[in-house]
């Protein structure tokens, strides 16, 4: 039975890399799970009580810019969302780059097989602003969610720091993305289980 369920992103957290890498290797192998990625914003969930959230100052707010690519990408050339997706966690948290670069960004797209001139343009138009904001603002109202990478699933959400990558194993992601959801699902009642310090 297909499993549905949601998962953020924001491309400046490693953890959500990991997880990402996970879903994307895990499709590609086959996995039976209907994915819906959604936006989320950690410069917005940095804004004190009472500030301007970044979307009334989206250009004060550089780092949006590859998360508004990301969206365009979803939302208007889902069959490159999954090369664009990997290759922009890809170039922030293995190249190092800086994704405040419009620049790099649209080149990043260019690699990754889509126009990112043309992604850009759509980001300027500012309805993937109004995405993110949407979908920021709903996750965090509806289930109370501060972080990435949160796998949401009906009224339940849990915040998951994976400590792996699947470098390209279907297998391993399947079976890790599985077990995250029978936790999810299937034993509410265990709420917080962290290892005190890395045990690697």
């Amino acid at each position: 039975m297909k499993r549905s369920f949601s998962v953020n992103w924001d491309y400046r957290c490693p953890f959500a890399r990991n997880a990402h890498e996970h879903l994307l290797a895990g499709l590609q192998a086959g996995a039976d799970w209907d994915v819906r990625f959604l936006v989320f914003s950690l410069e917005q969930s940095h804004v004190e009580e009472g500030g301007t959230p970044v979307w009334d100052e989206p250009d004060r707010h550089p780092g949006l810019v590859a998360n508004l690519a990301g969206v365009v990408v979803r939302d208007r050339s889902p069959e490159a969302f999954p090369a664009v997706h990997a290759a922009l966690f890809s170039a922030r948290h293995d190249q190092a780059l800086d994704l405040r670069d419009r620049a790099l960004v649209a080149k990043v797209l260019d690699e990754a097989g889509i126009d990112g001139s043309g992604v850009l343009g759509e980001v300027d138009d500012g309805w993937p602003l109004e995405v993110l904001k949407s979908e920021h603002t709903d996750s965090v109202e509806r289930l109370k969610a501060f972080g990435v990478p949160t796998f949401m699933s009906d009224d339940d959400a849990v915040f998951v720091r994976l400590m792996h990558r699947p470098a390209g194993d279907g297998e391993l992601a399947v079976s890790t993305i599985e077990r995250v959801l029978d936790l999810m699902n299937g034993w509410p009642e265990l709420n917080e289980f962290k290892h005190t310090e890395v045990l690697r």
